[in-house]
């Protein structure tokens, strides 16, 4: 079971994986301004309670922070107070995705150790650029669980260098959806299983993009469609 968990809500472009970001395009439909970073009401919603029962279940993951970045400099002051919920519910799992990884050292909170066991903590990268980038400091900090998320895939990435199977547990890799989506080429999808399947690291097409070229043919896929596509291609490593 999973359920999310978005304490503040905004963002701000940080690199081409960000252009066509889905919460800008959910914001620009209601008339919501994306690059202000606010705390959203169901900021306390790990810790509350409906008869003396937690409201999130035990044993849920916990998808956090899908609505903005967990990391990002303006949620600082609030930062802390989640990472303190975090600890507090051991029988959760918290995963948050980060194009901003280069912040994470300095906001980790002093009782983290080697990594608080219910955190997973994955780093997204869109090209070989941002891959570079960011890989490597991310495989150099104290972490218990991390995930590499190729999404949305603008090319071709070699992962060969950072796929060491004792701190990478996944990979997952898909296109990009919504207005304006740029290509993803199932080769490049390709390219990244076989490097999981050569370092013996889990590997999911999590969905085909709006825009998937195979084979040299380019296919316009409905946002319906696409994680039931990328499921059919059965090319998950697990």
């Amino acid at each position: 079971m999973s359920v999310s968990w978005n304490p503040w809500h905004g963002c701000r472009r940080v690199s081409e994986g960000c252009r066509n970001c889905y919460v800008y395009r959910i914001d620009g439909k209601h008339g919501r301004e994306s690059s202000a970073v606010t705390l959203n009401a169901d900021f306390l919603l790990p810790l509350r309670e409906s008869k003396g029962v937690f409201k999130m279940e035990s044993g849920e993951t916990v998808y956090t922070c899908f609505s903005s970045d967990f990391l990002i400099a303006d949620a600082d002051e609030w930062r802390p107070d989640a990472w303190r919920m975090m600890k507090l519910r051991p029988d959760l799992h918290f995963v948050f995705f980060t194009k901003r990884i280069e912040r994470l050292q300095a906001v980790l909170p002093p009782d983290w150790g080697d990594g608080y066991e219910n955190v997973t903590v994955g780093c997204t990268c869109e090209n070989q650029d941002r891959a570079d980038a960011r890989l490597p400091i991310f495989l150099s900090l104290p972490l218990r669980h991390r995930v590499i998320v190729c999404e949305p895939l603008l090319g071709p990435i070699d992962l060969r260098p950072y796929l060491d199977r004792a701190k990478i547990e996944s990979v997952s890799a898909g296109g990009e959806s919504g207005d304006g989506a740029r290509v993803c080429d199932y080769d490049w999808i390709l390219g990244i299983r076989a490097a999981c399947a050569e370092a013996d690291v889990r590997f999911f097409y999590h969905q085909t993009g709006a825009l998937l070229r195979r084979d040299g043919t380019l296919y316009r896929i409905p946002r319906r469609h696409q994680h039931e596509q990328a499921s059919r291609a059965g090319i998950d490593l697990h």
